[in-house]
C-alpha cells in the first residue's frame, strides 16, 4: 500500500493513525474510543515528579534529535513503528508535519515523545526513555508547551497505564471528532 504525505495528513485530519501490524504491514487504524491527554486542570501527575521537575534534572528541546526519537521510540521488542512508518514519519518531518519533544541529561538524549502536529491538534504517535523518568518529564513539559502554543487537542490514541497517571481520559469517536474538527481550524504551529 502505498501513502503520500496528503493522503496522510488528510487521514489524522479524519480521526485516523498509522499503525503497522504484527507481520509490518502498515494500514489506517481508528477507535471507538480514543484517549486524550487533558491540556487544562485535569491533566496531573505524580507529586514524586514534581520534585524531580524542580531538581530541573533534564533540558527540553523541540526536533533537536527527530531521527533519534524516532529510532527510540521504535526501538523494543513489539512495536507498530515499522520501518515504513519510520520513512512517513521522516518524511513528515521534512514538511514540517512531524515533531520531537526531547528531554536531556548533559549531552545525553533521556527520552522524548514523537507526533504530529495539525494546527491546534497534537497527536502523539508514541514515546520512550533511556533515562528513567526522561519521558514523564518530556510528557509534563510537552503538555506546558501545547498550552502556551494554544493547542485545543492532544491525542495519544490508545490508553495505557502510564498515560492514566496522567490524567488521560476515553472519549467517543464522535466527541474526539468534534474535538479535532475545532483543534485543526486553530492559527496554532508547534514551533
Amino acid at each position: 500500500m502505498e501513502f503520500d504525505i496528503p493522503a496522510i495528513i488528510e487521514g489524522y485530519a479524519k480521526g485516523y493513525f498509522l499503525m503497522a501490524n504484527d507481520t509490518g504491514d502498515l494500514g489506517w487504524y481508528s477507535s471507538r474510543q480514543r484517549t486524550i491527554v487533558p491540556l487544562d486542570e485535569r491533566f496531573r501527575y505524580p507529586k514524586s515528579l514534581q520534585r524531580i521537575l524542580n531538581q530541573n534534572r533534564f533540558s527540553i528541546s523541540i526536533d533537536r534529535a527527530f531521527y533519534d526519537v524516532c529510532e527510540g521510540c521504535a526501538d523494543r521488542e513489539k512495536t507498530w513503528i515499522s520501518t515504513e512508518l519510520k520513512a512517513i514519519y521522516r518524511e513528515l518531518y521534512q514538511k514540517g508535519w512531524a515533531h520531537s519533544f526531547e528531554t536531556w541529561q548533559g549531552n545525553e538524549l533521556a527520552g522524548g515523545i514523537l507526533g504530529i502536529s495539525l494546527r491546534g491538534a497534537f497527536i502523539g504517535e508514541s514515546m520512550f526513555y533511556r533515562i528513567p523518568d526522561g519521558s514523564k518529564v518530556a510528557m509534563v513539559k510537552l503538555v506546558e508547551h501545547l498550552r502556551e502554543r494554544g493547542f485545543l487537542l492532544f491525542d495519544v490514541q490508545l490508553q495505557n497505564p502510564h498515560l492514566a497517571r496522567f490524567g488521560s481520559q476515553m472519549i467517543s469517536d464522535r466527541k474526539y471528532q468534534e474535538l479535532l474538527k475545532e483543534a485543526i481550524v486553530q492559527p496554532c504551529t508547534f514551533r
